[in-house]
């Protein structure tokens, strides 16, 4: 896993600009601590960041077609799983291999089938080739949009990165927030293409950008499809047994310490025991998959349930990692840790986002450092509720029957970040909901004769996949590449995504409970009690210091410049004199992002146009 970046211009020769690519390339430096190269030609400069994952000699980046003076440049960042049997396909078809990297096999991938080797590919990825004979750019991201990507328009061309603040190191780029990115980042609708940052677009995950001296054309290569689905439920779950366990085993590759993030739920107590399996099977049988779980001290006595959580996840991580037999750990922190100001301010750079999910991020962080220490690759169970029906909007009769996002009404994420009264009145952010969410639902694939019950859980999953799932991802990876670690995530499988798309909802609901097939796959692979376990989302502290300590640094928080701007001051006010151990989670959640929102600001220190 990596960190790319560079910029076009067909206006100037960018030669002499070698200190701007080397200064976009050196904001990447954590998602690549490894090594780093730029490559520059008459109007393209390419940089690279690496984390060496396979191939630890030969994979140097960027890579050209040939020395000298090259046809094709690469940059590239991810993982092609299949990359061993297209190195097989391209060296019958007359190509030859300096290395046994992904990485090149990307490169005479594009050299073999041009465009259309996005066809190809199994993975994740995000990577830009400059092709010098034609003087064009082509970025592309992967289906599901694992690996994020970027752009902005420059002078005469574009510029590209794998996260924000490698744009904000060209000259002709500054961070800039204006009333459309706070609506984006405010709205919780997750779209994907514009940014809170004004100017600053995602390439859409499954989606190619194309520049030359033309201009700028982009276009999807994947998309979720509907069709017809004509396995019965014996094979529907033979098949997606299939699936999961060819994604989960492919997904094991690497040439460093490689781990799995067990958290005791059904999703990821399944990927482990796939690939502690294909552990022993590959490396004998006394090989031990290590295994992380994240816990908060004095969880087991403070725990409280909430909208989003029903169980304390330790016993039942420890449970599982006993009976697959992985060698487990419990990263255990306290509130002080998540409090720190300096991890609050490096989640927060990490992310280039004021919107997050406050001590769900810092610990996910912290976890992420832990597990650096020993592994370099951890596989996790994201996606799978998207996949196969897990979330409670699936089953919940007024999120089923709500004309809204699903989100809105179940995590109470409506009530959270008020905002400025004044502020308000310019976002619009409610009719701005609404005009997104006719769009969303016009954008959803249907089979003529779906009944009512079909339709509605295919715009349920069409929006989780979509939409929900991509701030997850956002999330996972900014997060993990903040501390040099890849995570892997199986159940973006797009084979897997694609044929579960289209599976019936009363097979993917067989047993009368959420995700039935998943739950078909662990049959006899996972713990019974994590069989039936209820769906749990990523714990949060309960204990009250975390609380009171949340509440003096929003009070300073609110005190920061342009805090108030943007926040609603009062109801921050009122939320503060609740009582810390009355304090709801979804109320709490307002003051985290106060405080993420007054180090967003201190740390971009955009320009505001509201």
């Amino acid at each position: 896993m990596c960190g790319i970046t560079g910029w076009v211009s067909f206006h100037q020769d960018v030669r002499p600009g070698a200190p701007v690519i080397e200064a976009m390339t050196a904001t990447l430096a954590r998602r690549g601590p490894d090594a780093g190269g730029v490559w520059l030609g008459a109007h393209a400069a390419l940089g690279h960041r690496r984390l060496s994952v396979i191939d630890l000699v030969g994979g140097a980046q960027p890579m050209t077609d040939r020395p000298g003076h090259p046809q094709v440049v690469l940059t590239y960042s991810g993982e092609v799983y299949n990359h061993h049997r297209l190195r097989t396909e391209l060296r019958g078809r007359g190509h030859h291999f300096a290395t046994c990297s992904d990485t090149e096999v990307v490169l005479r991938a594009y050299q073999e089938w041009g465009d259309r080797l996005v066809d190809h590919l199994e993975g994740m990825y995000a990577f830009a080739i400059w092709d010098e004979r034609r003087e064009r750019l082509l970025l592309v991201r992967d289906r599901l949009g694992v690996k994020p990507l970027y752009w902005a328009p420059v002078d005469g061309g574009l510029a590209f990165g794998s996260e924000p603040k490698a744009l904000f190191a060209h000259p002709d780029i500054s961070p800039r927030v204006d009333a459309d990115g706070l609506r984006e980042a405010y709205s919780l609708l997750f779209n994907t293409g514009p940014t809170v940052w004004a100017g600053v677009r995602e390439v859409q995950p499954g989606g190619l950008l194309v520049l030359d001296r033309d201009g700028i054309r982009e276009s999807p290569y994947w998309r979720l499809q509907a069709g017809p689905h004509t396995d019965d439920r014996n094979a529907t779950v033979e098949h997606v047994r299939s699936l999961v366990d060819r994604a989960a085993r492919a997904q094991l590759e690497a040439d460093v310490p490689l781990c799995s993030l067990l958290s005791g739920g059904l999703d990821s107590t399944v990927v482990t025991a796939l690939i502690a399996d294909e552990l022993r099977r590959t490396e004998g049988p006394q090989a031990r998959l290590r295994s992380y779980a994240v816990d908060y001290s004095d969880q087991a006595e403070q725990f409280t349930g909430d909208v989003l959580r029903t169980g304390h996840d330790t016993p039942f991580a420890a449970e599982a990692g006993a009976f697959i037999g992985t060698d487990h750990s419990t990263v255990v922190l306290d509130p002080r840790a998540l409090l720190d100001p300096e991890h609050r301010r490096a989640v927060v750079a990490a992310r280039d986002s004021p919107i997050g999910v406050g001590d769900m991020d810092t610990s996910l962080y912290l976890l992420f450092g832990e597990i650096r220490r020993h592994s370099t690759v951890a596989l996790s169970g994201e996606a799978a509720d998207e996949v196969f029906g897990g979330y409670p909007w699936f089953h919940n009769p007024q999120a089923l029957a709500a004309r809204t996002f699903p989100w809105l009404l179940v995590t109470g994420d409506e009530a959270a970040m008020p905002l400025d009264p004044d502020l308000a009145r310019t976002l619009r952010i409610g009719e701005f909901r609404d005009d997104t969410y006719r769009d969303a639902l016009a954008a959803v694939p249907h089979l003529d004769g779906e009944d009512a019950v079909e339709h509605r859980q295919r715009e349920m999953q069409h929006l989780s996949l979509t939409r929900w799932l991509r701030q997850l991802l956002h999330r996972k990876d900014r997060l993990s590449m903040a501390q040099g670690l890849e995570v892997r995530v199986p159940y973006c499988d797009h084979r897997l995504v694609e044929y579960a798309f289209n599976t019936p909802w009363a097979l993917k609901s067989h047993d009368g409970r959420e995700k039935s097939l998943l739950r078909a796959t662990g049959r006899g692979i996972v713990p019974e009690s994590v069989l039936w376990r209820p769906k749990n989302h990523y714990p949060a502290t309960h204990h009250p210091d975390y609380n009171r300590g949340l509440k003096d640094l929003a009070r300073e928080a609110l005190d920061a410049p342009h805090v108030r701007d943007i926040a609603d001051e009062g109801v921050i006010k009122t939320t503060l004199d609740t009582p810390a151990d009355r304090l709801q989670w979804g109320h709490r959640l307002r003051l985290e992002r106060v405080v993420d929102l007054a180090l967003w600001l201190d740390h971009h220190r955009p320009a505001l146009s509201l």
